[in-house]
């Protein structure tokens, strides 16, 4: 499997924003983006370069692809997918991404980014409906239901998830028991729901031209 082997807050830097990489570290205060919250690179901390459409636009699709942890040929047929679907290509887009099975790990809490949300899918220690999914691109369905692999709850990496849960807030359009820790997706997202920090509608306009 390909990986980004690139520095995760040299990527945040880059973005010039938080995109969550790197778990608890990103919510303190050794944080790039609070320590140095400049470009990366000789010249990062004197200027920032002026963007051309093109620019804006590829900064805009790096930033959506390095938030949800995807390389490029991973981005690019997540979109071409979304655009042979019926509908706003832009918004079907978001929903594969939101959709697949390492992000909702992530936003339901059972990790803490989403490259842990990637490892911990990839080790086979949760399952949808009873069965075992080590697939992180798996796109989770309506009514699926998601729980830790029984035999792996005594796990270090479980054991204080319940006391992590209590205030965690999960979208909408899942559901979570925080005590049994079951998960279940009620309905696929809406916009309101996803509420995206990159404009969607200049990716859809980078990979049309």
């Amino acid at each position: 499997m390909a990986k980004d082997l690139n520095p995760k807050c040299k990527r945040c830097r880059r973005a010039g924003e938080k995109l969550f990489l790197k778990g608890e570290r990103c919510n303190s205060q050794k944080c790039a983006i609070v320590k140095r919250n400049y470009p990366p690179g000789v010249h990062g901390s004197t200027r920032r370069a002026r963007l051309t459409d093109y620019g804006t636009q590829l900064q805009e699709k790096q930033k959506a692809k390095r938030q949800y942890n995807l390389m490029e040929k991973q981005f690019r047929l997540t979109f071409d997918k979304a655009g042979k679907k019926s509908g706003n290509t832009g918004e079907n887009f978001l929903k594969l991404l939101e959709t697949r099975f390492d992000n909702i790990v992530y936003r339901l809490g059972f990790a803490t980014s989403r490259p842990q949300a990637r490892q911990i899918i990839s080790h086979g220690l949760l399952t949808i409906n009873g069965q075992r999914v080590d697939i992180p691109s798996y796109i989770v369905r309506q009514g699926d239901e998601i729980t830790i692999k029984a035999n792996k709850k005594n796990l270090k990496l479980f054991k204080e998830l319940t006391d992590r849960l209590k205030n965690k807030e999960v979208p909408g359009w899942l559901n979570l028991d925080k005590n049994k820790i079951v998960a279940k997706v009620l309905h696929q997202p809406d916009m309101k729901d996803i509420n995206p920090n990159f404009n969607v509608q200049v990716i859809v306009e980078y990979y049309s031209r």
